[in-house]
């Protein structure tokens, strides 16, 4: 399962609106593709559909789709959003992750 903090739920809802998808019946799709400084780097994106082989989770009124492969690698991680001094954006807090690179957009297991 993937968690979803209550700033970045708020941070998803107003992203999606302003892309055109709808928070209620869309999904946020979270994945993981091979690159960055530590060898894996997370990917998320706005889906209307689900494909098959996903696994669909609902936290904190945000629904999430993730493809078999990355669920692997993302069991138990919260999607957090920062606005502080060292960037904007969504972290990813991923128990599974050995080593971060310093943008924390990379990991390795």
């Amino acid at each position: 399962m993937i968690k979803v903090s209550e700033i970045a739920k708020k941070k998803v809802v107003e992203l999606m609106q302003d892309d055109g998808y709808n928070p209620v019946t869309d999904y946020v799709r979270v994945g993981v593709k091979s690159g960055g400084c530590s060898g894996l780097s997370y990917d998320l994106k706005f889906d209307k559909q689900q494909q098959e082989g996903d696994k669909v989770f609902e936290d904190n009124g945000v629904k999430i789709i993730v493809d078999k492969k990355s669920f692997l690698y993302l069991i138990g991680t919260t999607l957090e959003y920062s606005g502080g001094l060292n960037g904007t954006g969504f972290v990813f807090n991923n128990p599974n992750a050995n080593r971060t690179c310093g943008c924390g957009e990379s990991f390795s297991l």
